[in-house]
């Protein structure tokens, strides 16, 4: 049969019974072990799985009716699914696991490796380096990763060992691999963590992406490298030996093998009207330049990619059975590595190898891109099906090499690792690195071929390397994060999470290219991002977020901790994560800044200050306090009752350069808000205003350095600051008045200062005030909220300068705030400025009359991006707009 004429073959490479003739005889014993699972022990793994297997078989009825349930048939779900470890739908033996997690616990603490009174007190506050260069951070591309060994640091901080770690948005599963290497004394020991104790943290996985999960699994579960190893390079070879011949070449009269072919878009002059080969043009090897503008070799006119249209040819798609119009793409070299390393320009037996290639028959149909907003710069060259992101020859070979990975995780995952790079986004640059434009589809004019034999061999290798002793320890599950209901409440020990944040990534359209091919794709109406085509606004997202967060509260033990990492510099986006974090229940002891040049997290001191990613911990209080404050929640007693518990959550002391640093959550302002955000997200009056409230933490608790503390943590700063070369206080910006009235507490601190010694530095620290945001003068910031004393000199307010001037400033700026209020009931009004702390004090004191419909008026009026990037206003708003 001649290459022409050939089909692709449809028998499978092997099966789980091939295996035991054709493999290794360690590899076969290895694999003939008994092995038990979930109380039930099995011949060997194999069986196991097929156990498993019909046993989800039985349950995919009753799982289909979960939210977030992905879009493919049955078979397609179970043969991708390795149950009750992996599954590629909601996995129905979570539960199981952790009941037989809990018994574990207990045989861990007779044997000394675990408490059983064992209390996190104080957030992880510790600078965390990223460290990227790692295998197994690198064996497999995804949009957002967060390298593992900076989540062990959390995990060993919040857990001990034999702790249930849960990730409701687990991506690749880096805190599954996190948790599992926290039992290798080897990685821990590297970290250099004080008090970290070595020991496995079992880990429960949950993505709502196939693919995700499957790269998730591919990290976690058990491996057996030489089995992968084995059956990796069959695959590889019988397909070479099949299809290998569409790369090859002649150089000089001697065959060898294509490593990649470079393809380039044509173009049309604007002048004259002929076709331009954009690489013939542009790229000037000579030189190592590409030009962005160059004559046009039929008439001379100055052209390039901007005043340029593209070339389109229409030709019939013999995968979708119809004729398709796109852009007209040529290959115009080849690049060998023998028996001349170099870029040849293609022979005409290069170009009659490529027609040959066009008439071997393939039905992959790999699934349509989905619309949206990454689809759309595809539908403009007329992609619109995933097959049209590769070329014929890498998508037949990709097709059979898929084939004969089926059922196997490690195999899919390994497979799937290539297919960015074997695609048409494959860039092409001078420096012949080559790579794809990071979360996006995007197709460049000059794209590289890549030989997809090359590709998979190297990812054996990659693979092979993400090897572990301590895997076995992580579950992982397909499922949405708002409906957990295969996850019984109160049952996990520390949660983390890097959720979607708006719309940075869009998910599930980018990974179609992946899981097209696993003809298992994500089923996205609960996917939390800002996306036009699925008609998701900031509000949609927010209540997508909401919902997840409420599942987390609802399954995370009472006083047990949440990290959270943020990755946008939207301050909307991050204001609706702290609503939705406050409104379910939790409260926030700590925020920090993920310097990405230093690879450290810096405290931040302000709820807006969103130019870098943040992690964010909260944790969820007592049973104790809730109950206190749902009986007694009117009475003042219980405002102590909670600052005391949330005082106990907060780092005690942190030093920066060896000197004693200001921890923000410590200070009364940010102590109020909290206060007021947990009051008030549970429906409850605040029972105290700031004037008592500042008054009683000096009759409560202990004031250091402006900070307020327990006596037995007094105590423990005092000791530690004693070390330190001194106190340093937080620098802070002055971008509203709040922080402004901050600034100047600082400056005040240690010395009385007059008007002109502050009013130069008062304008340097001047940055980034919000459009809208009317930021007063510093005379009036001075006059409303410190003392002026004989000399002229201005100082901080003592216990019984704050009556009169507390009183004063609310009545003043309640005074602007029914200003505004007047203004938002006419019909055509807009307020186009405003003073925040009006805004505050007036939504503040509507709450606690219950004029909501007051609230959502001047909301609904003033600039949107002071309402949604202010923390304290979108709260109040939130709130009222679900009282109307």
């Amino acid at each position: 049969m001649s290459k022409k004429d050939q089909n692709i073959p449809q028998p499978v490479l092997f099966d789980a019974e091939e295996m035991g003739r054709i493999t290794p005889g360690d590899i076969w014993e290895e694999k003939n072990k008994p092995v038990t699972c979930l109380g039930v022990v099995f011949p060997n793994d194999d069986a196991r799985r097929e156990y498993f297997r019909e046993e989800l078989r039985k349950k995919l009825p009753e799982l289909r009716q979960i939210e977030g349930f992905p879009i493919g048939k049955d078979e397609d779900i179970i043969r991708l699914s390795d149950p009750p470890y992996y599954t590629a739908c909601p996995n129905p033996w979570l539960n199981d696991f952790i009941a037989q997690w809990e018994k574990e616990k207990a045989e861990l603490e007779a044997e000394g490796k675990r408490k059983a009174d064992f209390e996190v007190k104080e957030p992880y506050a510790s600078d965390v380096s990223e460290g990227k260069n790692n295998p197994i951070y690198m064996a497999h591309a995804y949009h957002t990763k967060c390298p593992h060994p900076a989540i062990m640091r959390y995990i060993l901080h919040y857990t001990q060992p034999g702790d249930i770690v849960f990730d409701g948005f687990a991506g690749t599963g880096m805190t599954g691999v996190a948790a599992n290497l926290c039992g290798s004394k080897l990685e821990v020991d590297a970290l250099k963590q004080k008090g970290a104790k070595v020991g496995v943290r079992h880990s429960i996985c949950s993505d709502l992406s196939p693919i995700a999960t499957l790269i998730a699994a591919s990290y976690t579960l058990p491996f057996d490298a030489k089995e992968f190893e084995y059956k990796a390079n069959a695959i590889l070879n019988q397909v070479e030996a099949e299809l290998g011949w569409m790369y090859e070449t002649e150089i000089n009269g001697i065959k060898t093998k294509v490593n990649y072919t470079i393809w380039s878009d044509v173009f049309i002059c604007p002048s004259c009207g002929k076709e331009i080969v954009l690489w013939k043009e542009s790229v000037d090897l000579n030189n190592n330049n590409i030009k962005e503008k160059f004559p046009c070799p039929h008439c001379g006119y100055e052209c390039s990619k901007k005043n340029m249209e593209k070339s389109w040819e229409t030709s019939y798609d013999p995968i979708i059975h119809e004729p398709t119009k796109t852009i007209k793409k040529i290959p115009v070299a080849n690049n060998v590595s023998t028996p001349i390393r170099g870029d040849f320009k293609l022979s005409t037996k290069d170009f009659d190898l490529l027609k040959q290639v066009e008439d071997v028959r393939n039905d992959n149909y790999i699934g349509p891109i989905p619309d949206g907003d990454e689809s759309h710069r595809n539908y403009s060259i007329g992609f619109y099906h995933v097959h049209q992101l590769f070329t014929r020859r890498n998508h037949l070979y990709l097709s059979r090499v898929k084939e004969l990975t089926n059922g196997d995780a490690f195999l899919n995952a390994w497979f799937t690792s290539v297919i960015q790079n074997a695609s048409k986004m494959y860039k092409f640059r001078l420096d012949r690195k080559g790579g794809i434009v990071s979360g996006t589809l995007f197709t460049p004019s000059l794209d590289i071929e890549q030989n997809p034999y090359r590709l998979l061999k190297g990812k054996i290798r990659d693979f092979i390397s993400t090897n572990y002793s301590t895997r076995g320890n992580t579950v992982v599950s397909l499922l949405s994060a708002t409906n957990l209901e295969t996850i019984v409440e109160d049952s996990i020990d520390y949660i983390f999470i890097d959720p979607p944040f708006g719309a940075n990534i869009m998910y599930s359209e980018l990974n179609s290219m992946w899981e097209g091919w696993l003809k298992v794709s994500t089923n996205n109406q609960t996917e939390a991002i800002v996306n036009e085509f699925q008609h998701k606004t900031l509000f949609e997202y927010q209540q997508l977020m909401n919902r997840s967060l409420r599942e987390f509260y609802r399954i995370l033990k009472p006083g047990k901790w949440l990290t959270m990492e943020f990755s946008n510099t939207s301050a909307s986006v991050w204001n609706s994560i702290q609503n939705a974090l406050q409104g379910v229940g939790f409260v926030v002891a700590n925020v920090a800044a993920l310097d990405k040049k230093q690879g450290s997290f810096k405290a931040v001191t302000t709820t807006t200050a969103v130019k870098q990613d943040l992690v964010i911990t909260c944790y969820k209080p007592s049973k104790e306090l809730v109950n206190i404050v749902t009986q007694k929640g009117s009475e003042e007693s219980t405002v102590w009752d909670f600052i005391q518990e949330h005082l106990e959550h907060l780092t005690i002391h942190i030093e920066k350069g060896n000197k004693t640093t200001t921890v923000i959550e410590r200070s009364p302002k940010i102590l109020y808000d909290r206060l007021i955000s947990y009051y008030v997200q549970h429906g409850l009056p605040v029972p105290i205003d700031a004037l008592k409230f500042q008054k009683g933490l000096s009759d409560n608790f202990i004031e250091r350095d402006g900070m307020f503390f327990t006596a037995t943590q007094a105590a423990e700063y005092e000791e530690k600051r004693k070390n330190t070369d001194g106190f340093a206080p937080m620098g802070i910006i002055v971008s509203d008045e709040a922080n402004g009235i901050e600034w100047l507490k600082n400056l005040l601190r240690d010395e009385p200062k007059t008007y002109q010694q502050i009013q130069p530095e008062w304008m340097q620290a001047i940055n980034g005030v919000r459009k809208g945001d009317i930021l007063p003068e510093l005379k009036e910031v001075l006059e409303d909220n410190f003392i002026e004393m004989p000399d002229g000199r201005w100082r901080l307010q003592n216990v019984q300068d704050d009556a009169d001037k507390e009183t004063m400033r609310t009545k003043k700026l309640l005074k602007i705030f029914r200003i505004y209020a007047e203004q938002a009931q006419k019909p055509k009004a807009k307020i186009k400025d405003a003073r925040v702390e009006a805004l505050r004090a007036g939504f503040k004191q509507c709450y606690v009359d219950k004029d909501f419909q007051t609230i959502v008026t001047v909301g609904n009026k003033i600039p949107q991006n002071l309402l949604t990037e202010d923390e304290v206003l979108l709260q109040f708003y939130d709130i009222a707009q679900s009282k109307l």
